[in-house]
């Protein structure tokens, strides 16, 4: 079964998916996928901060970074038993964006990438859990480049989210119940 969490900066999202996860984990532990980079001191600041919360809980944590090939990494992962938490679509999808930013055909490449994760989700066998945010109810950004960026995170997170059974949105620390497992039947 796999889960979207969405919800806007700072929304309690991740607290959230943690608990969740930690809820339906057999054996108390779970694996942990975390997608940011650290391109500078306080993005490392945050991360090392990550780390120890997840480190310091009474839940165990087994921590895999990727950035980039989180579709591959997921397909590994299927199968395997783990309840599985990646935190966050949003950052991965950056990196993928940043990744081809210089090209001329980027927003497909980017299309292309989110439509091989879209297969891994739907194909993933076990519990997953999809921490994303929430871009679109914010700005239009100044930039064609930000622009890209959120019409791609609108488009991945509807696509996702109609691959998972269950879609929660989080807004100040309180998770809604937007699609549930009986909506399917």
């Amino acid at each position: 079964m796999s889960i979207l969490v969405t919800g806007g900066a700072r929304s309690g999202k991740s607290g959230f998916a943690e608990r969740l996860t930690a809820k339906l984990a057999p054996a108390g532990q779970a694996v942990y996928v975390a997608t940011g980079q650290a391109f500078d001191e306080e993005m490392k600041a945050r991360i090392a901060l990550h780390r120890q919360q997840r480190e310091a809980g009474a839940f165990r944590w087994e921590t895999l970074e990727e950035p980039l090939e989180l579709a591959a990494l997921l397909e590994r992962l299927s199968g395997s038993g783990q309840t599985v938490l990646v935190d966050c679509l949003t950052l991965w999808l950056s990196n993928r964006l940043l990744a081809v930013e210089e090209h001329s055909d980027r927003q497909q490449r980017a299309e292309a990438e989110i439509a091989v994760l879209e297969r891994s989700v739907e194909g993933f066998e076990g519990t997953l859990i999809l921490v994303t945010n929430e871009v679109g109810d914010s700005i239009v950004p100044e930039y064609a480049l930000g622009r890209l960026y959120r019409d791609l995170a609108g488009r991945m997170n509807a696509r996702l989210a109609a691959r998972c059974g269950q879609v929660f949105l989080v807004t100040a620390g309180i998770p809604v119940e937007l699609k549930s497992r009986e909506y399917l039947l």
